[in-house]
């Protein structure tokens, strides 16, 4: 083999094991690729089995038999239980009873003397407070004839307008029924069974259905009207959760104060369901509300960020990611909280301004910590076909917006009526996903409906001291209980 030959051998040996070794570095950088890929999958995965509802909007229930840590609270040193000075629910005597037994003794026990008729005196007072034996209360309604004895017309008697048939159950039955399966979720057979059990009545389950429907369409003005003075406020608190109808999913949303429950439910979740419910676009106040973007659209009312919330996007950074700066918020926001109500305990509205800027300051000193931990990603290499912004950490994310929106976050420290959590709204959607867990999905729209206008009518009227078969009553005799615009 000559010079040239074995030159131009080595020279396509050398070729091939440069393309061997470009194939195998193509191969390297897609399992790099791969493995960072998986990396962060396992991580996110990670994430999501950390979180439980100490750390995010999971509810207990879904935490399992697992031991659950301690709540961050500082303990008050005081035994559990009532506290000295508590005024307790002891039962206690009632000046006029119902019933009055006496019990005399019939006879001295040394000189066996007859006491008969013998007048004394009541020297101890017991009573027993108990419910006495339940039935239906028959009414029988009848219209009379009467001939005038001048022109001998006769002329009828009328029925009360709520007295239709000959035989039918009371307002107050349909109000107890509706209570029982609207209210404590009693499922319709259960609610027929309670009615059987309690007052000897045989209630069908389409009874129940009926009056549920009849009830609801009594209630569209009154809840038109709720919703008319959520509007109107000044503050309201908002949330909305997954519910299923028919099978699919759907949106409840919700918008409460302190004294008003409204509840509507819609296919859609964004903007276009809560311009079809129509708080949103009348409000003018402030709204207290978690992170969800769709609520930004709205320009016309101030904005609040729920504290708890944010506590527990921290807490995930500070236990999963050991992130000390989201510690160090995390606990500044809860002394902001207790500082705060404190104030509120003493009857102030607003906080005393030095302080209120030494806790801001703190604030922004903090967050500038967490920047430092997290300097912005170098800009992509010349040439790279990555386009747009790189993607953010959750870290580098919740820092963006502990700034850039500061004011929703401290909210609460600029004016002491404005709460620190949302929970108001969580609380007034609770019993709706409990009814879920129960039935697991309403059977119709117009189900739905009538659970949101029944639960609105009678959340509003828990808040605002009313007796719930007493409101259920007055609303299946066509007077629902007016609705008091209380701020």
């Amino acid at each position: 083999m000559s010079e040239q030959e074995r030159v131009a051998q080595l020279e396509a040996e050398n070729a091939s094991l440069r393309q061997q070794l470009a194939g195998a570095l193509a191969v390297i950088a897609r399992l790099e690729a791969t493995v960072a890929c998986q990396a962060e999958r396992i991580t996110a995965l990670e994430g999501r089995l950390a979180k439980d509802s100490h750390n995010s909007s999971k509810p207990p229930a879904s935490d399992g038999l697992a031991h659950r840590p301690h709540p961050r609270r500082v303990t008050s040193g005081r035994r559990s239980g009532g506290q000295p000075g508590h005024p307790g629910q002891t039962l206690t005597l009632v000046e006029m009873p119902d019933v009055v037994v006496t019990h005399a003794p019939s006879c001295r026990i040394q000189c066996q003397h007859e006491l008969a008729g013998v007048p004394g005196r009541v020297v101890e007072r017991r009573q027993v407070h108990d419910v006495p034996p339940l039935r239906l209360e028959v009414t029988e309604h009848q219209a009379v004839a009467v001939r005038c004895p001048v022109c001998q017309v006769v002329t009828c008697g009328t029925f009360p307008p709520e007295v239709t048939v000959p035989a039918q159950y009371g307002a107050r039955l349909r109000a107890v029924a509706v209570y029982l399966n609207q209210y404590q979720l009693v499922p319709e057979e259960r609610t027929h069974e309670a009615l059987a059990d309690l007052f000897g009545c045989t209630v069908s389950d389409g009874s129940i259905a009926t009056w549920v429907d009849q009830i609801a369409g009594r209630l569209a003005p009154t809840v038109a009207r709720i919703a008319d003075f959520v509007a109107a406020g000044p503050h309201q608190h908002a949330d909305e959760t997954g519910v299923r109808i028919a099978g699919r999913l759907h949106w409840l949303h919700v918008n409460s104060t302190r004294w008003l429950t409204h509840l509507a439910w819609h296919p859609k979740r964004g903007k276009e369901a809560l311009e079809a419910i129509g708080i949103w676009p009348r409000f003018h106040g402030r709204a207290t509300h978690d992170r969800w973007a769709r609520y930004d659209a709205y320009h016309a009312c101030h904005h609040s960020w729920c504290g708890a919330h944010l506590v527990r996007d921290l807490t995930v950074l500070a236990e999963e990611q050991h992130q000390g700066w989201a510690e160090a918020v995390r606990d500044l926001l809860l002394a902001m909280h207790a500082a705060a109500q404190q104030w509120r305990a003493h009857g102030a509205a607003w906080m005393p301004v030095q302080e209120r800027a030494e806790w801001i300051a703190a604030y922004h000193e903090l967050v500038a910590q967490g920047y430092a931990t997290h300097p912005p990603p170098s800009p992509p290499a010349t040439g790279s076909s990555q386009r747009g912004r790189r993607k953010q950490s959750p870290a580098k994310h919740l820092l963006d917006a502990l700034l850039g929106q500061a004011d929703r976050v401290l909210a609460f420290l600029a004016d002491l009526r404005v709460p620190f959590t949302n929970n108001q709204a969580e609380r007034d959607l609770r019993m709706v996903k409990v009814q879920q867990k129960i039935s697991g999905t309403f059977r119709s729209e117009a189900g739905a409906t009538a659970h949101c206008r029944i639960r609105s009518y009678l959340g509003t009227m828990r808040k605002q001291g009313q007796g719930m078969l007493d409101a259920l009553t007055a609303a299946f005799l066509g007077r629902p209980f007016p609705i008091a615009q209380e701020y």
